[in-house]
């Protein structure tokens, strides 16, 4: 048994210095941000209407303008992102007398995904935004409802007008 215990306790004091060692951990934390971001990567269109006045009677050809439309590309990054459309009327710079208009009245519908924004040029300024979240795609805008003040005849010359879409990062809406 001697020689056992002698055998044992050099080994015992080899081993003594490893297991005094421990190990430790550093630690190096990294972080970053994405700011929230909305952006149109098709950012402009054109509508041509052409001849909008029936050639009949010269009143507005409301066919002329319903259920035109065109599509713009846009995405954001951010869950409270919203959408707002923003609708002027087509005007012509010829003042109107009596029986004659020299405006065109419409609704302009946005449209991405299940969410829809829209506005009536009847009234100055945005419709009300809509939730868009985070999305990236087509933005289809479509006209409907067009009218004229007074149901005249259309004053000769140019028309313009422009639908403004507007996508915003950061906004709640309803809240």
């Amino acid at each position: 048994m001697r020689k056992l215990i002698i055998l044992s306790a050099p080994l015992a004091l080899l081993a003594a210095p490893a297991m005094a060692q421990t190990a430790v951990d550093g630690t190096v934390d990294i972080n970053g941000s994405v700011a929230g971001r909305c952006m149109f990567i098709v950012p402009n269109k054109t509508i041509s209407l052409g001849e909008i006045s029936l050639a009949s009677n010269g009143k507005l050809d409301v066919s002329k303008v319903n259920g035109r439309s065109e599509t713009l590309t846009g995405w954001c990054n951010n869950t409270t992102a919203a959408m707002t459309v923003t609708a002027t009327q087509l005007t012509n710079a010829t003042t109107a007398p009596t029986g004659f208009d020299n405006r065109v009245d419409y609704t302009a519908t946005a449209v991405t995904g299940s969410t829809s924004a829209n506005d009536s040029s009847v009234t100055a300024g945005a419709g009300s935004a809509s939730s868009v979240g985070l999305f990236s795609g087509d933005i289809v805008v479509t006209l409907s409802n067009a009218s004229t003040p007074n149901n005249g005849l259309m004053v000769a010359g140019t028309y313009n007008g422009n639908v403004v879409v507007t996508l915003t990062p950061t906004v709640t809406v309803g809240g």
